[in-house]
C-alpha cells in the first residue's frame, strides 16, 4: 500500500526522499542532492514557512514511483516546466500530464495520484503560496485582496502572463549566481501576485477565463472572429506541434494546414488563448530550452544555437542576453559554479557525518 500524502510539505519531503536527496542549508535556501549520485542533479528550496515556498528543480528520476495524495489545503501553485513530463490523475477527472509549459493552478481539497518514470530529467521552477499569505500578509498588512473565485479549483491553466515568465527567468538566473536573497525573492513574488490581480481584474474575459470559455476575438474596429470548441482544439494542437518542433517550427501557413484552421484565426486565436503571439511563444520556449541545455550539457554555444533553431550564433546570443541579461557563457559559468558549490557542500556534509 502506498501511504496517502496529506499536505504540500509532506508531498515535497516524500518526493525528495524517493530521490534520495539530502538537505544542506545555504545562505538563502536549502540544497537537496544525493551525495552518492551527484549526477542525478539537485533541488533548491526557498521558503517563508507557513506562507510560501519557491523551488528550482534540475534532476533525473533514479527509479519509477508514484505518490497518492489527499490534500485539504487551499493554495496556489504556478511556475514553468522547462523539461520533463509526469502523468497525474485527479479524482473524477481523466489522466493528465505536466509537460514543458508555464502553468497556474488553484488547489483546494485535491485528491489523486502522480507517476514518475525512471530516467526522466526534470528542470523547472515553481512557487507554492498558502492561503495564509493572502489573508495575513496581502489582506491584513498590504490591504490588498486576491479573488480566489476568479479561478476554477484544481484546474491547471497552461498559461502565465509574459511578465511573470520574465520574473521567473530572472529568479532562476539569480539562483544560479547564489544571489537570490529571501527579501528579493519576496519582492518578485509580490510582483507576480500584482500581475495576476491586474490580469483577472482587467475584464471577465481575461487570459485565464479564455482557457475555459470560448468567445470572440477582436481583430479590428467592430470586426471579430468567433471561436468554436473545434477551433480551440486546433489551437491547442498547434501549441503541441510548436512545442515538439521548436528547433524548426512550421510556418504559419503550414501550421494552419496541419491543424485545419485558417491563418488569420490561428494567429488571432493563439494570441487570445495563450496570451502570447506565436512568434513570441517560439522565442520564449527556445530560450527556456537553451537555459536547460547550458546547465545540463557540454555542447558549445554554436551547437546549442543550432539545436534550438538559430543558424547564426550572433543572433542567438543577442536574444539570450535580452531574455536572461547575461551571455550564454556567463549563464553556464554561474550554473556550474552553483553545481560545484552543491557538490562541495554535499561532500563536506557527508564527511562530517
Amino acid at each position: 500500500m502506498h501511504p496517502i500524502v496529506q499536505s504540500s510539505k509532506v508531498f515535497r519531503e516524500t518526493l525528495l526522499k524517493k530521490l534520495s536527496f539530502v538537505p544542506h542549508k545555504h545562505d538563502h535556501c536549502i540544497l537537496y542532492k544525493d551525495p552518492n549520485h551527484p549526477e542525478n542533479g539537485y533541488f533548491l528550496f526557498y521558503e517563508r514557512p507557513g506562507y510560501y515556498s519557491f523551488g528550482i528543480a534540475d534532476y533525473t528520476i533514479p527509479h519509477a514511483f508514484k505518490l497518492i495524495f489527499d490534500n485539504p489545503e487551499h493554495l496556489i501553485r504556478f511556475g514553468s516546466v522547462y523539461q520533463g513530463a509526469t502523468n497525474f490523475k485527479l479524482e473524477n477527472q481523466p489522466v493528465s500530464s505536466f509537460t514543458p509549459s508555464s502553468f497556474f493552478v488553484m488547489e483546494k481539497g485535491i485528491k489523486g495520484q502522480q507517476i514518475w518514470t525512471k530516467g526522466q530529467h526534470f528542470h523547472g521552477a515553481e512557487f507554492t503560496i498558502h492561503e495564509t499569505y493572502f489573508t495575513e500578509v496581502l489582506e491584513k498588512q498590504l490591504h490588498t485582496s486576491f479573488s480566489f473565485d476568479k479561478f476554477n479549483e484544481n484546474f491547471t491553466y497552461r498559461y502565465l502572463p509574459l511578465d511573470i515568465m520574465s520574473l521567473l527567468k530572472k529568479m532562476h538566473a539569480l539562483a544560479n549566481q547564489n544571489a537570490l536573497s529571501l527579501i528579493l525573492l519576496e519582492s518578485y513574488l509580490l510582483q507576480c501576485i500584482a500581475i495576476l490581480i491586474d490580469t483577472v481584474n482587467q475584464s471577465p474575459d481575461n487570459a485565464f477565463t479564455k482557457q475555459l470559455h470560448y468567445g470572440k476575438v477582436k481583430i479590428g474596429t467592430n470586426k471579430y472572429l468567433h471561436l468554436s470548441s473545434e477551433d480551440i482544439r486546433s489551437i491547442q494542437k498547434a501549441h503541441a506541434i510548436l512545442t515538439e518542433n521548436i528547433q524548426s517550427p512550421p510556418t504559419i501557413e503550414h501550421l494552419s494546414e496541419l491543424v485545419l484552421l485558417n491563418t488569420q484565426k490561428l494567429k488571432a486565436g493563439f494570441s487570445y488563448y495563450y496570451h502570447l503571439p506565436i512568434g513570441q511563444f517560439i522565442t520564449s520556449t527556445r530560450m527556456s530550452l537553451t537555459a536547460n541545455l547550458l546547465c545540463t550539457t557540454d555542447e558549445s554555444i554554436s551547437e546549442i544555437a543550432k539545436q534550438v533553431g538559430y543558424p547564426y550564433t550572433s543572433n542567438f546570443i543577442k536574444m539570450f542576453k535580452q531574455t536572461y541579461h547575461c551571455t550564454p557563457l556567463e549563464y553556464r559559468h554561474n550554473s556550474r559554479n552553483l553545481k560545484h558549490l552543491c557538490s562541495h557542500d554535499i561532500l563536506a556534509l557527508t564527511n562530517n557525518k
